[in-house]
């Protein structure tokens, strides 16, 4: 067996010498699991210890109290009165994490308890000081586990430690994204090394036909979900496999099927060196489609199986789960690249090479046909499913080539659509109203429809100075960035005093902040100036944008984008109502979506498989402005926010995308900028403070992990175990 010290013990003695239960280590052992970061009590005791310092370093608890000695921590608790606050805080997190068999997952999930799901996944958004994500797949990771935790799921995560993680994004003086890989410092974030039975680190080992790639392990407590996370940056290595889990998404075909086979092989090798036998496999996405051969090569090695008879059972228990609605989005690897990696590994499955290809081809036999790793996850399990809806339906007509014997409503990938991480993602100002208002159990219960209909018993002018607050708290930080950013360039001080005035809170807000890939049309709006500047200029009812987001390295398109909003700032029809925030990371995201009045997502239907963004915006009484594609086709009803167009797509993108550039400024010219401008007497917006309500009432528990985790526990991890089944 391994072992594993406790989060206090591992960190905090690495720099100060002192007990568990002293004020600094029940600080560290706060820190040291990720549960602090939806807790806004705990969260307010480590900016409470420093508030300037908090910001710099990222709202890094454990960086923070690397630059106190217990000392001073002891001073400052005394300063600031957080004795009872810290010790509160520690019960509760101990409370949680023992009472996991008094949860909704003890109940339905009992099944999973001595073998629990093993999730697998690229990328893990857990917060912005865990930088070990790029965008939307890895904040629904951390989204799924949290969730999972909070309800009790027997569930443990299995990633990949990204020491210089994604890019941190800057413009240049010309509005160009320039990336900035920068080392994290492992000693700052909350992960322990995961040693084996004899105090040593524990290595996981991959062959591949150039010689075996080694990996240590990290875990990471994220309230009751362990997350392990592999390292190849080990004394063993060679130079281009100790850098090859540096950074996410990086690199070429090679790198990236070397970082899957450590994914995948890997992750299930560790698991079995940890002594976790899980009873569920679920592949988010098919970065971790290796994972299944690997659970197959493990059993017939111990039990004696067959391919045929492993491949069965494996599948049985394999849940996959399809994120891309776009056929070039789908990682595929030359014939070379696979014998090169699994070669070993097939050889002991007992497979001929072209057998083993197979697996990945959507026509068998077809040599000139590439390795697929969404082909080889959808043959490797037994339950698939989209993400929404609509992503269903697109789905089984990508991949309708599979299954040639049966008709398109036939295939099986099925959908659960996604969902977001309440406690993440609610602004704290709002949980502090829901919380006059709602239930006493709310939180605990915030997957019902019942409990959210109690939006409409609160005060409508409370509900919208609340929104409001939390307006006037964006706008400050967007300012700070602008500000920051200004300064940066080396622009003179009226520049930099100007950024420091922008926006207007009495202004209409939209935020625009997701992935700048061209699909997602950041650029839609600037189809016409002249008459985007009449919008954001009008007299009486003027508009303001705020914009953020990243370009991939190698998506050229998408940078163009970026400098084409981000250069805006230099026409004075649009200086002071449209705004390009840089490097958007969590953090960015919830003060947008905590703040904004309306959310603008344009993609071209349907190539958003779900988004998530606009869910999160939902709860925090903004309102949703979007193309009838992803969550929103099947969330929208006429009074809960805005459509744009009427969900049909035309053959032709040109044609589409002027089409809906024209439902999209009919629909902000007749709908919403009347609707927010339509005040009463008491300066109130009736009608649009009843549109946030049926928004949240509607779509706040539909919409959220907590419902989406049950779904895959009920349709897929149960069945998958060996329990009463039910249909996704």
């Amino acid at each position: 067996m391994v072992q594993i010290d406790t989060p206090a013990q591992t960190l905090a003695t690495q720099h100060h010498d002192f007990a568990v239960n002293s004020l600094y280590g029940k600080c560290m052992a706060l820190a040291s699991n990720i549960w602090w970061s939806w807790h806004p009590e705990v969260v307010n005791i480590f900016r409470d210890l420093d508030p300037i310092r908090w910001r710099q370093l990222d709202h890094n608890p454990i960086a923070l109290l690397r630059e106190f000695t217990p000392e001073r921590l002891e001073s400052r608790a005394t300063e600031m009165v957080l004795y009872s606050r810290i010790n509160h805080a520690f019960r509760q997190l101990k409370d949680y994490v023992a009472n996991g068999r008094k949860t909704w997952g003890a109940t339905n999930a009992g099944v999973l308890g001595a073998h629990p799901v093993a999730y697998f996944s690229a990328e893990f958004g857990i917060h912005e000081s865990i930088p070990i994500y790029s965008g939307g797949l890895g904040v629904l990771s951390g989204d799924h586990i949290k969730s999972a935790s909070g309800l009790g799921v027997p569930l443990v995560a299995i990633g990949l430690y990204y020491n210089q993680g994604y890019f941190r994004q800057r413009l240049d003086d010309n509005g160009y994204q320039v990336e900035e890989y920068l080392d994290t410092q492992v000693e700052n974030l909350p992960c322990q090394q995961v040693l084996d039975a004899h105090g040593n680190e524990l290595r996981i080992s991959m062959d591949t036909r150039t010689g075996p790639v080694m990996a240590r392990v990290w875990l990471v407590n994220v309230g009751r979900v362990r997350l392990y996370l592999l390292d190849c940056d080990v004394e063993g290595n060679r130079p281009e496999d100790r850098s090859l889990t540096s950074r996410l998404y990086g690199g070429d075909e090679r790198t990236r099927i070397r970082q899957e086979l450590v994914l995948g092989v890997g992750g299930v090798k560790a698991l079995k060196a940890i002594g976790i036998s899980p009873g569920v496999l679920h592949l988010n996405e098919g970065h971790s489609g290796f994972a299944p051969l690997e659970a197959i090569r493990e059993m017939m090695e111990e039990d004696g199986h067959s391919f045929e008879e492993a491949l069965r059972d494996v599948a049985q228990k394999t849940v996959f789960t399809t994120h891309t609605p776009v056929p070039a989005g789908h990682d595929r690897f030359s014939a070379d690249l696979v014998e090169e990696h699994l070669g070993p590994l097939r050889e002991q499955l007992g497979l001929s090479h072209e057998d083993f290809m197979d697996f990945g081809r959507v026509s068998p036999k077809n040599h000139e046909e590439s390795f697929c790793m969404t082909v080889l996850g959808l043959k490797m399990s037994r339950r698939a499913n989209a993400v929404s809806s609509l992503h269903g339906h697109v789905s089984r007509r990508m991949w309708s080539g599979l299954y040639p014997w049966r008709s398109e409503e036939e295939i099986p990938i099925g959908h659960i659509t996604n969902g977001v991480h309440i406690p993440s993602w609610l602004a704290f100002q709002m949980q502090q109203l829901y919380d006059r208002y709602f239930p006493a159990d709310w939180m605990k219960r915030m997957g019902e429809s019942e409990v959210w209909q109690t939006i409409h018993t609160i005060e409508p002018g409370e509900l919208f100075e609340t929104h409001n607050a939390l307006k006037n708290l964006m706008l400050s930080f967007v300012r700070r960035r602008l500000s920051r950013q200004s300064r940066r360039r080396g622009e003179n001080d009226d520049a930099v005093e100007h950024a420091r005035n922008l926006l207007d809170p009495s202004v209409l807000t939209i935020g625009f902040a997701r992935r700048f890939a061209t699909y997602k049309r950041a650029g839609l709006i600037m189809n016409d100036l002249d008459r985007l500047s009449a919008l954001v200029n009008d007299p009486n009812r003027p508009v303001q944008f705020i914009f953020s987001g990243k370009a991939h390295p190698k998506d050229e398109p998408g940078k163009e984008l970026i400098q084409q909003i981000a250069n805006l700032r230099h026409d004075d029809r649009f200086r002071n109502r449209i705004v390009f925030i840089e490097d958007y990371d969590i953090n960015v995201c919830r003060h947008l979506i905590q703040g904004v009045d309306v959310w603008l997502n344009n993609p071209r239907r349907p190539l958003e498989a779900s988004g998530t963004s606009g869910q999160k915006v939902v709860l925090n009484g903004g309102l949703n402005l979007s193309v009838l594609d992803g969550w929103w086709a099947e969330a929208y009803d006429g009074t809960n926010g805005f459509a744009i167009g009427k969900g049909s797509t035309h053959v032709s993108d040109e044609i589409g995308d002027d089409r809906d550039y024209r439902y999209l400024f009919d629909t902000l010219e007749r709908q919403v900028v009347p609707l927010y401008y339509d005040h009463d007497i008491d300066g109130l917006p009736q009608r649009w403070v009843e549109m946030m309500m049926n928004s949240i009432g509607s779509l706040a528990w539909r919409f959220s992990a907590h419902r989406m985790v049950m779904d895959y526990t009920r349709a897929g991890y149960v069945p998958a175990a060996g329990g009463l089944s039910c249909d996704m």
